[in-house]
């Protein structure tokens, strides 16, 4: 039954080629070829009809990327993010026998591109060992710089058939422009092993993300896809999972008997900063919640996987969103606002409506907060409320889970019966566990402690972490396909609601808490 479900997928999506494993490598063969005798181990269905072989404890800590070839090398995200990224593996070691290209469409000589690379190399460099600064400047002496119009019928293709293979190809353009690119490359063009690295967003709708998802196994199979969330590093990810299924105490109380709510915010005190162009057309439930909240969400909610490995994890993952949604209406689970003039510090911001590049009759707002609903038996009925927002007076990056208050306190204490709270904090990472014990003095009187800890830190910045799985093969920081499709159905009415009006557009001052009514107020 799996060949014959393999087969009608293939001549449905991919109708000139499969591909198969043999050992580490990836093969396409004819369709022609008789599928009953195989085990299929790929379908461009976004789902693995069998265990791939990506799973714990196969992923290697050796480079399986030969060239690492960066797209828009000229623009914002390579210089600011990526490159510096790249520098602390080079020296920390992890990146052995990388290359290093880049290309774009501007025309940067090759003195160009190496300055760029040696002045975000230059922070890494000064705190390396000596092999650390002789790997830094072995990729600065070979790296080289390539002009291109990624969307022109082969140019690409003919850029990678000179570069080294296997090719991690990291796009850092504009989505549009990505997918462009994409669509005018086919599989036989891409060298073997390639591997697609895209930016968020990941489409504009559920219909959108799917298109996106079948241009890209057209090309390469899933687990050669890293959809980049790089607000969740592996620490971060790999600390939720610690806390939560490392300590036995936590999970019988892990559910909606003893948990009465989950926020997760994500609270910044940068306001626009000259990002218009892209986020007076995204706003905060697209930028923020959509993407990076709704992941933490499955991370908290998810059961124990079997493994920490890409496929377990996801799995889980995927399983928690499919059952995820925000109810209507709409008015009263959802809520929007957008920053008016006020003060962050010693700088003044402008009203938002009012910043250069922004067309005001859009309503993009600059604070979201949804109410998520989790229908399975674990979490039915606990809301799970995500909130993001941009110039606010309290930076707060955190989830906050509250307990539900006992059933009954003895007739005798006094002073604090608050419900017990455990936050996690992210960047840093820290633990905190709100509870009542008896106070200093009158041992009646019951006093609110906090017991606090720090959790591990990466030595790596959050794009290293993202560039470290790819070039050693490891998806688990990757968004899934059909995660990615779950995330926009779970926003998509929400949008349609704003859209429409049906929710009020609020204001805040920049610098202030935001609306004081809303669930997620400092004090609510």
């Amino acid at each position: 039954m799996a060949a014959k479900a393999a087969r009608q997928l293939l001549d449905d999506s991919c109708p000139k080629q499969i591909w198969l494993n043999e050992g580490t490598r990836l093969s396409r063969v004819p369709t022609s070829t008789n599928l009953g005798a195989l085990t299929p181990t790929w379908v461009p269905d976004f789902h693995q009809l069998s265990p791939t072989r990506w799973h714990a404890g196969t992923v290697t800590n050796k480079t399986t990327v030969k060239t690492l070839l960066i797209l828009g090398a000229s623009g914002d995200l390579t210089g600011r993010l990526l490159l510096p990224g790249l520098a602390r593996l080079v020296a920390g070691g992890m990146a052995d026998g990388l290359k290093l290209a880049g290309a774009g469409s501007d025309p940067w000589t090759a003195e160009q591109w190496t300055d760029r690379v040696r002045s975000a190399f230059d922070d890494a460099g000064k705190d390396a060992d000596a092999a650390g600064r002789e790997a830094i400047a072995d990729m600065e002496a070979n790296t080289e710089y390539h002009q291109v119009d990624v969307t022109a019928d082969g140019q690409l293709a003919g850029l990678l058939a000179g570069l080294e293979a296997p090719v991690a190809v990291y796009f850092a353009l504009p989505p549009h422009v990505s997918q462009k690119a994409c669509e005018v490359l086919t599989a036989d063009q891409l060298p073997p092993g390639t591997r697609l690295v895209l930016e968020k967003p990941f489409g504009s709708s559920p219909e959108s993300a799917e298109d996106l998802n079948k241009t890209l196994a057209r090309l390469v199979p899933e687990e050669h896809i890293y959809r980049v969330d790089h607000f969740l590093g592996k620490a971060t990810v790999l600390n939720i999972l610690g806390l939560r299924f490392a300590n036995r105490f936590l999970e019988p109380v892990w559910n909606r008997d003893h948990i009465e709510k989950v926020e997760i915010i994500f609270d910044e005190d940068l306001a626009l900063e000259g990002r218009a162009r892209y986020y007076d057309t995204a706003g905060a439930l697209r930028d923020m919640i959509q993407s990076h909240l709704l992941h933490i969400m499955a991370l908290l909610a998810i059961d124990a996987p079997a493994t920490i490995g890409e496929r377990d994890l996801r799995d889980a993952i995927s399983t928690i969103l499919r059952a995820s949604t925000v109810e209507a209406p709409y008015a009263k689970s959802t809520r929007r606002a957008r920053y008016a003039a006020g003060t962050i510090g010693d700088r003044k911001v402008p009203d938002y409506a009012e910043e250069a590049g922004v067309d005001p009759s859009r309503n993009t707002e600059t604070l979201a907060e949804v109410e998520v609903g989790i229908e399975n038996w674990r979490w039915k009925g606990v809301p799970f409320i995500l909130r993001s927002g941009k110039a606010l007076g309290l930076m707060r990056k955190e989830a906050i889970i509250t307990f539900r208050p006992v059933p009954h306190l003895p007739s005798g204490f006094e002073g604090v019966d608050a419900s017990n709270q455990l936050r996690i904090g992210f960047g840093p990472d820290t633990l905190q566990l709100d509870v009542d014990v008896n106070g200093p003095g009158d041992i009646f009187t019951l006093d609110r402690v906090t017991l606090d800890a720090e959790l591990s830190a990466s030595d790596l910045l959050p794009y290293g972490e993202v560039l470290e799985g790819i070039i050693k093969g490891d998806p688990l920081l990757s968004v899934r396909g059909d995660t990615a499709v779950e995330c926009w159905r779970i926003v998509e009415p929400v949008l349609k609601a704003w859209t429409e009006g049906s929710v009020p557009l609020e204001e805040y001052d920049a610098g202030g808490a935001g609306p004081a009514d809303w669930p997620t107020a400092v004090g609510g």
